[in-house]
């Protein structure tokens, strides 16, 4: 594979990564639902979905070649998307409730 294609791929495979963490945290009312039958559903769906779009894009980019290091990224993405989240949003929440009461 080309450089360039390969480079495209990694950039792309980062950015889904915190595309991802954002659209787990936009649907967590559907994937953390009381009734366990409705969580199953919803999971499937949101997985899938992000698959086919994942996957879609890529062939576009690369003609679908997949290595494992595209995984890695989507990984560290996810994690670094996160660790900024966690940092930046739940603690301040956290401090305002203790503070702001």
């Amino acid at each position: 594979m080309i450089l360039k294609l390969q480079i495209y791929s990694l950039i792309f495979s980062f950015v889904f990564g915190i595309v991802f963490f954002l659209v787990l945290e936009l649907f967590r009312d559907f994937i953390y639902n009381k009734k366990i039958i409705f969580r199953i559903i919803n999971s499937i769906i949101i997985s899938l979905a992000n698959a086919l779009i994942y996957f879609g894009i890529l062939r576009k980019i690369n003609y679908g070649i997949i290595h494992y290091y595209f995984f890695l990224m989507i990984l560290l993405g996810y994690c670094i998307s996160k660790y900024i989240y966690v940092k930046l949003f739940v603690k301040r929440k956290w401090l305002c409730y203790n503070y702001c009461e």
